[in-house]
């Protein structure tokens, strides 16, 4: 089996991308965000070393207080890759066990942070999605409810330009129409999948 990363910055449309090759070229898709979400949530584990890095209150009643973990999370980076130390190890576990049980020619792992979570070294290949700028900054505001202000904030953060230069493939998502977005992944799959 062959594992593609799928990766880009705020609002390039990972998801969407994600979406068309699940549903529609039946790969199956793991969402590094949405797992990681879940882990923190229930896996024994994370929860215990999130507890004594945090403090009892992270888990009020076995549920995990959202704004807890972010007001420690964005505190500061040693903060943020304390958090990361914990979760993302589990999070790469969960990924290995999960193509295991993938009985695809392709699966992918779709992950915002698939360089800086080390998660690259675990795919054979890297698709990063790309979109014009403007377009990018308009769908995370109406995505997040966020301002133009905290969006740029955080695309200026990213390291896109460089996660392009290292993908295999980059797909524009820009006004292109489900059709060609499909051809164009149909395109990799083969290209990717020829022994």
């Amino acid at each position: 089996m062959v594992i593609l990363g799928i990766t880009g910055g705020i609002g390039s449309g990972k998801s969407y991308i994600s979406s068309l090759l699940r549903e529609r070229l039946n790969v199956p898709v793991y969402d590094c965000d949405t797992e990681a979400k879940r882990l923190i949530a229930e896996e024994k584990d994370v929860r215990q070393k999130l507890t004594e890095l945090v403090g009892a209150d992270i888990y009020k009643e076995g549920v995990l207080q959202k704004s807890i973990l972010a007001d420690y999370l964005f505190a500061n980076q040693q903060n943020a890759q304390k958090v990361n130390d914990i979760v993302h190890p589990a999070v790469r576990k969960d990924i290995c066990k999960w193509a295991k049980q993938q009985a695809a020619e392709v699966a992918a792992i779709e992950s915002a942070i698939l360089y800086e979570s080390g998660f690259d070294a675990i795919v054979d290949k890297v698709l990063f999605i790309d979109a014009p700028l403007e377009l990018r900054i308009q769908r995370a505001m109406k995505r997040d409810g966020s301002t133009r202000q905290q969006i740029e904030a955080r695309i200026n953060m990213q390291q896109a330009e460089e996660q392009r230069e290292k993908a295999d493939y980059v797909i524009n998502n820009g006004d292109e129409d489900n059709v060609a977005l499909l051809a164009t992944l149909q395109k990799i799959l083969i290209k990717i999948t020829a022994k």
